[in-house]
């Protein structure tokens, strides 16, 4: 019987091909020495061809008998050595495995490099769980390009995400609630701060991403500019939450009725509960009174005849006027909203974000979704006008664009539901795929609340368990492979285990994420900072934990 230790299994014979076809995998018989209870779906196994190795994914474990009439008899579970005795002759297990890459073979110069498989194992063919050096091939080793995301399941070898790739198109992060999204979220954003020349713009709307978060049991944990003080600032909507936190901003938001536009009440017609025809008024009042003044005049209209003339004049109904007048008082409560602000929070963002400093813009108590939506979009959309304007005249003027820039939004369906993806700035992104080098990166329990369309273009999967079937099928749509993968992603742990695939990673791939929280995790997350600047850096992390 074999240990249930990933590493003792290395190159350990498993058993060998017996079935199987290329769209749907291939057939493993168990040798008798192996235990079916030591094989996990999601681990993974070389298969040794004539010509060339196999790399593949186990995804389902199944029983076998030679005679049916062990069904009907079975033989006494008491007898441990006439179960022995049948085990690998009457009875037998059998692997379902999912090739992905072919290793070695077939490519002249090139013998190592990890090929799409086109072809599969003969007959007898032998199976082994796949070694170190395999993992290492497919997914290479960590790098100042590649990053460390966690290990296989039962092995201690590091996967490494390509995050120079990863940064090249939008990405989503997708899971139940309670999954870890949001340790997975800033884990990535880490890496993505070390070891990709992006710069990122996170929308926290729950202010876990700047100064510190919490886990769900309560503990403390140290975010984005504890770790990264000189690469990260924190801006904010709620002063006085960010006092009260002690956290420390480099920034206060202000946003002004004057910058508020139809587009942006457009995507809030569910979150106020606009009709069609108030968010149509809108784009009315908008193009009488000119973008700047239109909010504030709306507001400040009585209920007597000439407002009943002016709207007469426009076609607009009372009723209509009066819906809209109702949503525009619910983002008037909003404090950080001002008559005209004097400062504009794009430029200065952008200030930030030219110079190679991550923002972090925390939302304090507007954890509603109308301040979020309304603030996202409505800064997300100038950032992006302002990047294709430069990118063009970079173009143009063959001088250097932007540094790239990943923009992150939690309750992604809210901006890219079916309903809403073509009119907002979050669906143009995504469709673009970095055409102005800004991409995204969603985090969201509601897959399945996404736009087929936009979830076609999203690069990079990074799902943790899901247990309702409409948000697989939306995580897993056009994916090669789906079925088993399916039963793959449905049988993830609740904690710590993602399922990655897409454009970043060679193949699909199962991972424990690496730990984040401890003093030890966060000293090897900003090693790229403590070789730069010494010991004193060094001193200052492990002061953090004092």
């Amino acid at each position: 019987m074999m240990q249930n230790d990933g590493n003792a299994l290395f190159g350990h014979k498993l058993g060998v091909v017996v079935s199987g076809s290329l769209t749907h995998g291939i057939d493993v018989k168990l040798d008798g020495s192996a235990s079916v209870e030591d094989m996990a779906v999601g681990r993974y196994v070389t298969i040794k061809g004539q010509k060339r190795r196999f790399f593949g994914m186990i995804t389902d474990v199944t029983l076998g008998v030679v005679d049916e009439q062990i069904n009907v008899s079975p033989a006494d579970a008491s007898d441990s050595f006439l179960a022995e005795v049948l085990s690998g002759t009457i009875t037998f297990g059998t692997l379902h495995v999912l090739p992905m890459l072919t290793i070695g073979g077939g490519v002249v110069g090139v013998e190592d490099a990890p090929q799409p498989v086109k072809t599969i194992p003969s007959h007898f063919s032998a199976v082994e769980v796949s070694s170190q050096r395999d993992v290492e091939s497919v997914f290479g080793k960590e790098d100042d390009k590649k990053f460390f995301i966690g290990t296989p399941l039962d092995m201690e070898v590091k996967i490494c995400l390509d995050l120079q790739e990863f940064v090249k198109r939008s990405n989503g992060i997708f899971g139940k609630s309670g999954t870890g999204k949001t340790f997975l979220t800033r884990m990535l954003l880490i890496g993505m701060l070390q070891k990709s020349s992006a710069v990122n713009l996170v929308f926290d709307m729950h202010n876990e991403y700047g100064w510190e978060g919490r886990s769900e049991t309560g503990y403390k944990v140290k975010a984005l500019k504890q770790l990264f003080p000189e690469k990260v600032a924190v801006f904010t909507l709620d002063e006085e939450s960010s006092r009260r936190r002690k956290v420390s901003t480099d920034a206060v938001v202000r946003i002004g009725y004057d910058e508020i536009e139809p587009e942006d009440i457009a995507l809030l017609r569910q979150t106020l509960n606009l009709t069609e025809n108030a968010v149509e008024a809108s784009y009315q009042l908008a193009r009488r009174y000119g973008d700047r003044k239109w909010i504030q005049t709306c507001l400040n209209m009585e209920n007597n005849a000439e407002t009943q003339a002016i709207l007469e004049s426009m076609n607009i109904h009372e009723a209509t006027f009066r819906n809209l007048r109702r949503g525009l008082e619910s983002i008037k409560r909003l404090a950080f909203l001002t008559e005209k602000n004097g400062e504009n929070a794009v430029d200065r963002i952008l200030k930030y974000l030219d110079s190679g400093m991550n923002v972090v813009l925390e939302f304090g108590r507007y954890t509603d979704l109308t301040a979020y939506i309304l603030v996202a979009n409505l800064l997300s959309r100038r950032i992006y006008n302002q990047y294709r304007e430069r990118t063009e005249r970079a173009l143009g003027e063959e001088a250097k664009p932007p540094r790239p820039l990943v923009i992150t939004i939690e309750e992604a369906h809210k901006f890219l539901n079916p309903e809403v993806a073509n009119q907002t700035i979050f669906g143009t992104i995504a469709r673009e795929m970095r055409k102005y080098n800004v991409t995204l990166l969603v985090v969201d329990q509601r897959p399945s609340g996404i736009a087929e369309e936009i979830m076609s273009q999203i690069g990079t999967k990074i799902t943790c368990l899901l247990d309702n079937e409409k948000d697989i099928d939306a995580v897993l749509t056009g994916v090669s492979g789906k079925n088993e993968l399916r039963s793959v992603l449905s049988r993830l742990d609740a904690k710590q285990q993602v399922l990655i695939f897409g454009h970043s990673v060679p193949m699909p791939v199962v991972v424990r994420t690496r730990e984040y929280g401890s003093a030890e995790s966060l000293k090897s997350f900003s090693s790229l900072g403590v070789a730069e600047k010494g010991k004193q850096v060094e001193k200052d992390i492990e002061d953090l934990w004092k």
